[in-house]
């Protein structure tokens, strides 16, 4: 009996809460006791939900806290979160009743250490070689001497007064400034937009294209350099259609932009330097250009004009060459009128004797007239015999007209049997036995089908042709052959 009543009676002292008030009072006491915090861990299972918030986990060797930013924190985290990045969280313990469960609420990140960085950095740099964003062949050739530079840097600072200085003591060039923040959030996206900014411009609006681009930098920890070691950067450096000038930091340190860059300066003052060369050094360049063009052209005149005056010494004396030529035609003109006299008195004597021992024209005629006269009495002598002998020979020969008779006879029978094989085949002979020939229009039916209803056709028989008409059947359907004449 005493044991039941103490089985059914009150705790006594011990307190009795809801679920909600044992909730709060956890949630009270790791906010309390906590405060802010700074955890250190590698995120993963992060997600970033439509509403804006990010969900992660932060985990070690030995175990895992989940971990939210609200949307609000997102924009002043210091950097970009993402899986397998290890980072110090800064922020306050909280509890989640509906769950039983706690997560740190973080307002801030940073990279834990130089390593975690250098880790990471070297991971991008390994991806983006593979891709051939580094390669040698992608790089772009500079101009001598650009017209406009453009600069993206930050506006205060001694980076552009570097710049612009160097630029005004070696050869002033237009400068064009595009402001942008070099570290911090946002840093590597206003970066990648300045350079895809400057890419873009096609030279035709009020502003300039420029000829070269400088990215530059001061110097500064790993962590103030690490929006150059940006993907989105690097990216839009290798993509640039301009030739691009990397200068970010001092000459002791490397990122990302300067492998993807056609060129890497040490400081940004060296950046300057490789823009444009030092005008009094390219004036004195082109003087000494031109005094060596002037010496050589100055030593191939001397040439030539020393090859000339051996031509000319080599050359006879074309005067008295002529006046030689002029005594030798004036020799040659005095005989010629000498000798033409004589040549033709000599041609004539010797004509003269030819025509001497020549017989007369008339002598010629009369002996080839004899001839022509002895020829022809012999040819009709020789004519005359012979027709005279065949008349003698046709008198003793009798014609018989009985093969030529004989002859007939055949090609008669000959026609006549062929004349029996046409009329056989003749389409008046098939008409004759009662069959007839349909043409419409002069032309032969061969197909009922090819006939239509009221259609003229001609009916040709063996003693003469009718016309007639394609009429019906009663009922309606049309006459398969049926005529009405």
């Amino acid at each position: 009996m005493d044991e039941g009543f103490a089985a059914g009676a009150p705790a006594g002292n011990v307190p009795e809460y809801t679920v909600s008030e044992i909730s709060g009072a956890i949630r009270r006491t790791l906010e309390g006791t906590f405060g802010r915090v700074r955890v250190r861990g590698e995120i993963t299972e992060f997600k970033r939900y439509p509403s804006g918030h990010v969900y992660f986990s932060l985990k070690d060797e030995r175990g895992k806290i989940a971990g939210v930013v609200w949307r609000g924190s997102v924009s002043r985290l210091g950097l970009v979160p993402e899986n397998g990045l290890e980072i110090i969280a800064t922020g306050k313990i909280s509890a989640y009743g509906e769950r039983s469960s706690y997560q740190l609420v973080v307002e801030r990140m940073e990279y834990a250490g130089e390593g975690a960085l250098l880790a990471r950095i070297e991971r991008l740099r390994l991806k983006l070689a593979e891709e051939g964003l580094f390669d040698a062949e992608r790089k772009r050739r500079f101009p001598l001497l650009p017209q406009v530079i453009g600069v993206v840097t930050s506006a205060q600072g001694a980076v552009l007064h570097d710049i612009r200085t160097t630029l005004a003591r070696r050869f002033p060039r237009q400068l064009l400034v595009w402001p942008v923040a070099v570290q911090g959030e946002g840093a590597a996206a206003q970066v990648t937009a300045a350079i895809n900014g400057f890419s873009q411009l096609d030279g035709t609006g009020p502003v300039p294209r420029p000829d070269v681009l400088i990215v530059a930098r001061g110097g500064g920890s790993l962590e103030d350099l690490m929006a150059f070691n940006d993907e989105g950067v690097v990216r839009a450096a290798a993509a640039c259609t301009i030739p691009l000038i990397s200068a970010v930091g001092h000459e002791t340190d490397t990122t990302l932009i300067d492998f993807a860059a056609d060129r890497r300066a040490p400081t940004p003052t060296a950046a300057a330097e490789m823009a444009v060369p030092v005008r009094t050094e390219l004036l004195a360049d082109l003087e000494h250009r031109g005094a060596r063009a002037l010496g050589a052209l100055s030593r191939q005149m001397q040439t030539a004009r020393l090859r000339l005056d051996r031509a000319a010494a080599a050359l006879p004396d074309l005067p008295a060459l002529l006046q030689t030529a002029r005594m030798q035609l004036d020799d040659r003109g005095r005989r010629l009128d000498v000798a033409l006299p004589g040549f033709v008195q000599k041609q004539r004597a010797a004509l003269v004797a030819v025509e001497r021992h020549m017989p007369s024209v008339e002598t010629l005629l009369s002996a080839r007239r004899t001839q022509l006269a002895l020829l022809g009495n012999g040819l009709l002598n020789g004519l005359r015999h012979g027709l005279q002998g065949k008349e003698a020979r046709l008198g003793r020969v009798r014609l018989s007209p009985a093969p030529l008779a004989a002859l007939v006879r055949e090609r008669r029978v000959a026609l006549a049997g062929s004349g029996g094989q046409l009329e056989a085949v003749s389409p008046k002979a098939v008409l004759a036995r009662g069959y007839a020939l349909v043409t419409a229009e002069g032309q032969p039916v061969t197909s009922a089908r090819a006939l239509k209803t009221g259609e003229q056709v001609t009916l040709t028989f063996g003693d003469g042709s009718q016309d007639a008409v394609i009429g019906r059947r009663k009922g309606g359907e049309r006459a398969q052959g049926l005529l009405d004449l």
